[in-house]
């Protein structure tokens, strides 16, 4: 009987809690529940954004029912169980940059996940970096 449980803990996926809530119950609770379980410098930003964050969740609903993809600058959103499984396209400074929300975004700000700065990646130096370079032939 017991290796029978412990057979289908191990098939079964992993429920994503937080702060013991699951998302069902996340979902179900209004913006201002929800910031009471986040850290006090989220908690306040939600606490005064508020309209803000409504508005941009009724905003993505109607989009979304029309099917086009939502689109925003407002990198200082933070992301609310409203949000969890959609698909946001997040300003960086010079292009949108889609960004699937999980819940393991919950509490965190939609522009940390669309980085403003290119991961840097060195080649060879180009004609005339260096000395020896600039008396190479230009093809």
């Amino acid at each position: 009987m017991q290796e029978e449980q412990e057979g289908k803990r191990d098939k079964m996926a992993k429920e994503f809690l937080y702060r013991g809530k699951t998302l069902d119950e996340l979902k179900k609770l209004e913006i201002r529940e929800f910031a009471k379980f986040l850290t006090s410098r989220k908690r306040r930003s939600i606490l005064r954004q508020f309209d803000k964050i409504e508005k941009f969740i009724l905003r993505y609903d109607k989009k979304t029912l029309k099917g086009k993809q939502m689109r925003t600058h407002d990198r200082e959103i933070v992301v609310v169980p409203a949000m969890v499984n959609t698909t946001i396209s997040v300003y960086n400074g010079k292009e949108f940059m889609p960004v699937k929300i999980i819940p393991e975004m919950l509490g965190h700000r939609l522009g940390e996940f669309a980085l403003t700065r290119k991961e840097i990646k060195h080649s060879a130096p180009g004609i005339g970096a260096t000395r020896s370079s600039s008396a190479e032939a230009v093809k």
